[in-house]
């Protein structure tokens, strides 16, 4: 390769960012070029890490697109509902697209995204990370293989910790389905699409339970005020107290000790059984922490700045008094497929740990899997000799377990290659992607109206 490809990000926030990592990581294979995003600090970061040109910087996704092409690949991370127009814009352009997950809020934009990918002849590359992963992949290949027979049944877990939830659904950005996404979308698209994968085969029944079951004023503790705060009454009982997510960093030390290297179970051990050791030089860097979830509520990562943000920004707020929070705590969903496969999906918002569970039985065997932040295991059960067989099993590295980098691999790849949506052999498509959509829009309105749905029904208003 004797140039990288060039590339333009739009919304540089968390998986904004991280995307662009890998143009640090594979220079040779990718440059970032220009910028697009509204955060001024978080531009300006951006703009410097990537060395980009001042004249190549914009606080509006529509300058950016308003002009010329300038780049091979546009990388699109904005909010959910700002999915579907720029990249519509983009692929209009002449940019290959790669586009975070949901690939829009609506069916009719899922549909028009991917029938714009076919007219056009661009990329449009939806982030289903998961395909990527070594867990995943290897879990695909076993059933390929035929080892434990013929698929009967898949029921799959995703567990959303507590924290995560309160942060991402109840504080954040996705908590209200009008303004983001529901939930059943916005979190679990990843799952749909495993699902859709493993079983290889269309979803004909869709049925689905679920609600907000116990965040509201009703549940509130007695004497909690409508903001954290160092004198709340019930701060040290509150598994939501949100100095205790983002000061104090408490439920990533959890997992920090369940799952991380020796010196950081340890340190974090340490740290929760004598807090005030926090305080030495040997632990500052706990007090100084600037990942996730931390890195979405503030640019100023001193003590003074996360509290400063958690006093006067949304995620100081209480989570039982949040008044624009509607999204489902947990849901149920209920599959049959073409091939006779049954499944189930389940998401809560209540886990102690973060992270997806799997259990699928052929006629011949089982397969059992974990794919928690603290590590990941595989373990395969033949049912004639009752034989154990641990396939896999190591520590996670990232919440995507590795998916993030190998996605972005496999698009650059893609793009290198020439390839048009309709005859490249990439792990996935856009059209493969808008069945998980679909599964999840069935799914939510399943729940809704308490019906059972087929998602195929949907696929009328598409040109393919």
């Amino acid at each position: 390769m004797d140039k990288p490809i060039t590339a333009v990000s739009i919304a540089v926030g968390d998986r904004g960012t991280i995307y662009g990592q890998f143009a640090l990581k594979f220079p040779q294979k990718l440059k970032i070029i220009a910028v697009a995003e509204p955060n001024e600090t978080r531009r300006e970061n951006y703009a410097r890490i990537h060395k980009i040109s001042s004249n190549h910087c914009f606080s509006d996704w529509k300058e950016l697109l308003n002009s010329k092409q300038i780049a091979k690949i546009a990388i699109i991370a904005t909010p959910d509902q700002v999915h579907f127009e720029p990249a519509i814009k983009a692929m209009k352009l002449g940019y290959d697209v790669l586009l975070e997950k949901p690939m829009a809020v609506t069916v009719e934009d899922c549909i028009e995204l991917v029938n714009t990918s076919k007219e056009t002849g661009k990329i449009l590359q939806i982030c289903h990370v998961l395909r990527h992963t070594k867990f995943f992949r290897k879990i695909h290949e076993i059933i390929r293989s035929g080892r434990i027979g013929k698929i009967v049944n898949i029921s799959l877990r995703e567990n959303v910790s507590y924290f995560h939830y309160a942060h991402s659904f109840i504080r954040g950005n996705w908590n209200n389905r009008l303004k983001s996404s529901p939930m059943i979308l916005s979190k679990c698209s990843h799952d749909f699409d495993i699902l859709y994968w493993l079983i290889n085969a269309n979803p004909l029944k869709i049925s689905s339970f679920g609600s907000l079951s116990h965040f509201g004023k009703e549940n509130a503790p007695k004497g909690a005020p409508k903001r954290c705060s160092f004198d709340c009454p019930v701060a040290s009982t509150c598994l939501y107290f949100a100095y205790r997510i983002y000061l104090d960093i408490i439920p990533l030390l959890h997992v920090s000790k369940r799952g991380g290297n020796l010196s950081e179970k340890v340190k974090s051990k340490l740290i929760l059984k004598f807090p005030s050791i926090r305080k030495l030089p040997l632990f500052k860097q706990i007090d100084n922490y600037s990942g996730w979830p931390v890195s979405v509520i503030t640019e100023d990562f001193s003590r003074k700045g996360k509290i400063k943000a958690l006093n006067n920004g949304p995620y100081g707020r209480c989570v039982y008094f949040v008044d624009d929070h509607d999204v489902v705590d947990h849901q149920t969903v209920n599959f049959e497929f073409e091939n006779g496969i049954t499944a189930t999906l389940t998401m809560q918002g209540y886990s102690h740990e973060e992270g997806r569970t799997i259990r699928i039985d052929g006629n011949k065997g089982t397969i059992i899997g974990e794919f928690l932040l603290s590590k990941q295991e595989i373990v395969v059960y033949d049912s004639l000799s009752d034989y154990r067989e641990v396939v896999l099993k190591f520590k996670m590295s990232d919440g995507h377990g590795g998916g993030d980098e190998k996605l972005m691999d496999a698009f650059i790849n893609s793009v290198m290659d020439n390839k048009t949506p309709n005859n490249r052999e990439s792990i996935t498509t856009a059209q493969v992607s808008l069945m998980s959509h679909l599964m999840a829009f069935a799914s939510d309105e399943a729940r809704l109206k308490d019906l059972i749905i087929n998602p195929n029904d949907y696929l009328s208003q598409t040109n393919f």
